[in-house]
C-alpha cells in the first residue's frame, strides 16, 4: 500500500498454527480518523488479528496492508511496559526504540504524559503502578512516535470505568489527530463508540458493521419477558429475560437495545444451525466455541420473580455500619454503610482507589475494621463465616498446575463438601490442567468451586472479565439463579452494561459510600451534551484544549460536567458551529465527573 493511502487491514487472511486455523478468510479494514473495534470472547482470534496487522507474524493466505514498523503503534495485552523502570526511564527507551529525540521527544513526553495524568508520577516504577496507570502509560509508549496506524490489544480489560475513559479520550484524540485505530476488546459498551464493529468468533467473522448495523442485522428476534418459552436460547438480564427466536421481527419493530444482545442472539443463531434447527435465512455459520456449551443453561424459571430488592425483613448477610479502614496515615475505606440481604445482588462501583478491594477483605475476614461496626450472618467475620461464603476474586484462586478435578477436589476437603461436578462445558476436560484450559472455562471452574458447598452468600470479584458474550451472560444466569434461591450476592464489575444484572448498587470514590440505588437512582437528572459538527475531530481537539471532560461515540463528541455557555465558547473560539443536544448520562460518565470534578 502507498504512503499516503488512508485505508490499511487485512484482506481474506487467514492464520494457522500447525493443524490449528485461528483466523480464517478474515478481512479488516483500519481507516484512518476512525476507531474500529475488534470484539470476541477468549480465542476468537483478536490477538492473532492485530499481530498479523502489526507484521508479528505472517499469514498462510491473503494479504496484509500495513505502513512500515516505524509508522506503527503497538500496545499489547500485556501493557508493553518495563515493569522495572521509572515512568521516566521507559519513555525515555521507547523514544529511543522510535528515534523520537531532543525537542520532539520533550514536547511528545510532556503532552503524554499531561494527557494521561502520569505527570506526578513519572519516577515511579512501571510495576509499582495501578492497573490503569500501567494500561495509560503503555498507551503513551505506543503514541511516542505520532503512529499513523495504531494497533490496541484489549488496552482496557480489567481497568476500572474511569481509567477507561481517560483510555478512551486518549484512543479519540489519536484518531482526531489522524490516526487509523484498530482495537480488541470485551467490553461491547465500549464498542458501541466504535465507528466500526468486527465481531470475531473461532477465527471467523460472526457480524460486522456499524454498531447500529450490527444491532440491525442480528439474525431472528430478541424479545423481552417474564417467562421464557425455550430456556436454551433465553439469558437473564436483571429482573427480566432475553429470549431469541428465529422468527423475524414484526414489521417497524426497533433492532435489539445493545450490542452485548446483539452478540449473545448471533451466537445463537448459530447455534440453532449446529443443532439442525430452523435458523432465519443468513444466520452464521457453526463455530466449535460456542457448541463447546450449547446447553449450559439455568435449571429453572422461578414460578415467581424475586423481588428486586431482596427479602426486607431478613437479617442481612452482611452489615456494615460507618466502617473505617487505616492503613497508618492512610485511610482506604473511611465511614461507609453496607448491607447485602439474602436474595439480593449488590453491585460495588468504584476507581481503582476507591476502596473496594480494602472493603471486601474485611468482609472475608481477612481484615479487621479500624472503625465503625461489620457482621457477617450476624458475627464478627471470622474463619467460622468464611466458610458460609462463596469468593470468587478477580485472579480466580484456581492452581494452574493442578487438573480442574483436582482443583474442585481442594476446594471440596477445605470446605467439607464432596463430589462438586465439573461445569458442563468441562465435561471430559476433568484430567487437564487449569494452563490447558481457556478462560471461559477457568471462569466456570471458578464458580463451581465457589458454590460446590452450597454458600449463603457469594462474593465475586470482576467474575466476568475477558469472557465472551454468551459466557458471559451464562455466568450470570448462574448467579441469578443462586439468588433466586436466597442466595446474597456481593459482586464488583468494571463492565457497566453488568450494572443493570443488580439489584442496587453502591458506588464509592476515595474511600467513601457517595452514592446508593439502582442504576437509574445514581444516574439521576445528570446530563451530558452531545456535539454534532460536520467534522468531529476539530470539535474533539478544540473541547479538550478548553480543559473540558470529552469523549467519543462514533462520530459524536459527548461532553460530561460542563454547561451549554461553555461547550458553544470553546466551540466559537475554533470557529466550529454544529448542534448542541442534551443527553442523559451514562453511569460512567457520572462515575468520572465525581472523580474527575471538583466536588
Amino acid at each position: 500500500m502507498t504512503a499516503d493511502a488512508r485505508t490499511w487491514g487485512l484482506d481474506s487472511v487467514t492464520v494457522r498454527y500447525g493443524r490449528h486455523v485461528a483466523l480464517d478468510q478474515v478481512t479488516l479494514q483500519a481507516t484512518r480518523g476512525e476507531v474500529r473495534a475488534l470484539v470476541g470472547g477468549d480465542g476468537a482470534g483478536k490477538t492473532t488479528a492485530l499481530r498479523a496487522l502489526a507484521g508479528a507474524l505472517r499469514p498462510a493466505e491473503g494479504e496484509v496492508h500495513a505502513p512500515g514498523l516505524a509508522r506503527i503503534g503497538f500496545m499489547p495485552t500485556a501493557a508493553g511496559v518495563w515493569r522495572d523502570l521509572s515512568v521516566d526511564e521507559n519513555i525515555a527507551f521507547a523514544g529511543a526504540v522510535y528515534g523520537v529525540r531532543g525537542a520532539t521527544l520533550r514536547e511528545r513526553r510532556a503532552a503524554l504524559l499531561e494527557g494521561s495524568g502520569l505527570a506526578g508520577a513519572t519516577a515511579r516504577l512501571a510495576g509499582a503502578l495501578s492497573g490503569g496507570m500501567r494500561q495509560k502509560l503503555a498507551f503513551s509508549l505506543a503514541m511516542l512516535h505520532r503512529p499513523e496506524l495504531l494497533i490496541l490489544d484489549e488496552p482496557s480489560t480489567g481497568v476500572d470505568p474511569v481509567s477507561r475513559i481517560d483510555l478512551w479520550r486518549m484512543i479519540s484524540q489519536a484518531a482526531a489527530d489522524g490516526a487509523a485505530v484498530v482495537m480488541a476488546t470485551t467490553y461491547l459498551d465500549e464498542a458501541e463508540r466504535a465507528s466500526h464493529v468486527l465481531a470475531l468468533d473461532a477465527g471467523r467473522v460472526l457480524i460486522e458493521g456499524t454498531p447500529a448495523q450490527v444491532r440491525a442485522a442480528v439474525p431472528g428476534h430478541v424479545a423481552t419477558t417474564d417467562t421464557p418459552t425455550e430456556l436454551a436460547y433465553a439469558w437473564r438480564r436483571g429482573a427480566s429475560w432475553r429470549q431469541w427466536s428465529p422468527d423475524s421481527p414484526a414489521s417497524g419493530e426497533a433492532p435489539v437495545a445493545d450490542l452485548e444482545d446483539a452478540m449473545v442472539a448471533a451466537a445463537f443463531a448459530k447455534l440453532a444451525v449446529a443443532a439442525g434447527e430452523s435458523a432465519p435465512a443468513g444466520a452464521p455459520v457453526a463455530s466449535s466455541s460456542i457448541v463447546r456449551s450449547p446447553r449450559a443453561v439455568p435449571s429453572s424459571v422461578p414460578a415467581v420473580p424475586r423481588s428486586q430488592t431482596g427479602d426486607a425483613d431478613a437479617a442481612p448477610l452482611i452489615r456494615a455500619s460507618a466502617v473505617s479502614r487505616r492503613f497508618g496515615d492512610l485511610t482506604a475505606v473511611d465511614d461507609v454503610s453496607l448491607t447485602v440481604l439474602p436474595g439480593e445482588i449488590v453491585g460495588l462501583l468504584g476507581a481503582n482507589g476507591a476502596g473496594k478491594t480494602t472493603l471486601i477483605r474485611m468482609i472475608l475476614g481477612l481484615l479487621p475494621a479500624s472503625a465503625g461496626e461489620l457482621e457477617l450472618f450476624g458475627q464478627v467475620p471470622s474463619r467460622h463465616t468464611r466458610a458460609r461464603q462463596g469468593y470468587v476474586p478477580q485472579g480466580l484462586g484456581l492452581w494452574a498446575a493442578l487438573t480442574a478435578r483436582e482443583n474442585l477436589d481442594f476446594v471440596d476437603a477445605a470446605f467439607g463438601s464432596r463430589g462438586t461436578a465439573l461445569p458442563e462445558a468441562l465435561t471430559g476436560a476433568g484430567g487437564r490442567t487449569v494452563g490447558q484450559i481457556g478462560l471461559g472455562g477457568q471462569r466456570q471452574l471458578a464458580f463451581a468451586a465457589a458454590l460446590g458447598h452450597e454458600p449463603e452468600l457469594l462474593v465475586l470479584d470482576e467474575p466476568t472479565s475477558g469472557v465472551d458474550p454468551l459466557s458471559r451472560a451464562r455466568l450470570w444466569d448462574v448467579i441469578h439463579e443462586h439468588a433466586d434461591r436466597g442466595v446474597g450476592v456481593l459482586v464488583t464489575t468494571h463492565y457497566m452494561q453488568e450494572a443493570e444484572q443488580c439489584d442496587r448498587l453502591v458506588l464509592m470514590s476515595r474511600g467513601r459510600d457517595v452514592a446508593a440505588g439502582s442504576r437509574d437512582d445514581i444516574v439521576g437528572d445528570v446530563r451530558a451534551l452531545e456535539v454534532e459538527v460536520e467534522q468531529w475531530p476539530a470539535a474533539f481537539r478544540a473541547l479538550s484544549e478548553a480543559g473540558l471532560l470529552v469523549s467519543l461515540a462514533g462520530t459524536r463528541v459527548r461532553v460530561i460536567g460542563a454547561s451549554t455557555e461553555q461547550v458553544r465558547d470553546a466551540l466559537g473560539i475554533a470557529g466550529l458551529r454544529g448542534g448542541i443536544l442534551q443527553v442523559p448520562a451514562t453511569l460512567e460518565e457520572v462515575m468520572t465527573a465525581r472523580e474527575r470534578l471538583p466536588a
